[in-house]
């Protein structure tokens, strides 16, 4: 397999990933305004906001790559991005095996009690690590070695063709997309909820600052296909790889400002605390503007693009 076709597989994977994560983050971000909510025990809500907090790391793992293949790579595929790709996915799933857990414990304790919903997030926690880490381990010690030894014979870099470039800037499209548009229909369902209207005003404005951010990602990706198809008639330029590179950058960073300015908005509501509240958007903006711009323009001036 070439490594081209290695760095779309590993790209089609990380979608599989990530669709589930930010449909998580929906559930989690709405969950928090539903009326049952208000009667949940202090330490109910601790588990809530970590699952919070853990499933934002999960996001924030899985886009990484992406936006390294953007800022640092230019869009070409490279050892490096290939060893990236699948670091930051192995990486990624252990929060999201916690967040899992965490999140069915919430589900079983209301009708199991504290013990058994203990129990029900432990076991689906430990079969997430099983499956996703433990027989891979194991499999490993015994198969793969030729394959393994295949890739880390790989060359550097290879030369990338404008069609794969532009085919795997619109795969990367595909892996914010639909978790983006999801999670803006999950913050919109809010603005009608009861527990909404009890928020302070300045909450609300947050909140729909939140949105407006939201609206502007799902526009910035939805964009390159309507210039692919209006301006370019569907053929592959690099004018039109440059374009949309650009849109799924700053796509990113809305993105960043609208999970963090929620994220606020429900940590303070979830432990009562407007500094809690606070100082989660700041945590969560600096983790997500660090991972998809900071690190990366680091890389970029270190490793620098050619094409």
């Amino acid at each position: 397999m070439s490594l081209s076709k290695k760095v779309k597989v590993g790209l089609d994977e990380t979608r599989i990933l990530i669709l589930g994560s930010q449909i998580l983050l929906g559930f989690q971000f709405q969950g928090a305004f539903r009326p049952t909510f208000e009667r949940l025990p202090f330490h109910d809500r601790v588990v809530w906001v970590a699952a919070l907090a853990l499933i934002t790391l999960t996001i924030a793992l899985l886009i990484t790559p992406s936006i390294q293949h953007r800022m640092v790579e230019g869009g070409r595929d490279t050892k490096r991005l290939l060893g990236v790709i699948g670091r930051y996915a192995g990486l990624a799933l252990a929060p999201f095996a916690l967040a899992f857990g965490a999140d069915l414990f919430l589900a079983a304790e209301p009708v199991l009690g504290l013990g058994p919903g203990a129990v029900v997030g432990l076991v689906a926690c430990g079969l997430a690590l099983l499956f996703w880490y433990g027989l891979e381990a194991l499999k490993a010690r015994t198969i793969g070695d030729k394959e393994r030894n295949m890739t880390r014979q790989e060359p550097e870099h290879e030369h990338t063709t404008l069609e794969t470039k532009i085919e795997q800037m619109l795969t990367e499209t595909r892996v914010v997309l639909p978790g983006a548009q999801a999670l803006l229909g999950f913050q919109l369902v809010i603005t009608f909820s009861e527990a909404f209207e009890k928020l302070a005003f300045p909450a609300k404005v947050v909140h729909l600052a939140a949105l407006g951010f939201l609206v502007l990602t799902v526009v910035w990706l939805m964009a390159p296909a309507a210039f692919h198809r209006i301006v370019y008639a569907g053929e592959d330029t690099p004018e039109f790889h440059a374009l949309g590179s650009r849109f799924l950058l700053a796509s990113s960073a809305t993105l960043a400002l609208g999970i963090s300015a929620d994220l606020g908005v429900v940590v303070a509501k979830v432990v009562a605390s407007d500094t809690a509240g606070i100082v989660a958007a700041v945590a969560s903006l600096a983790l997500l503007v660090g991972l998809w711009h900071v690190y990366p323009a680091l890389l970029q001036r270190r490793h620098g693009v050619t094409d």
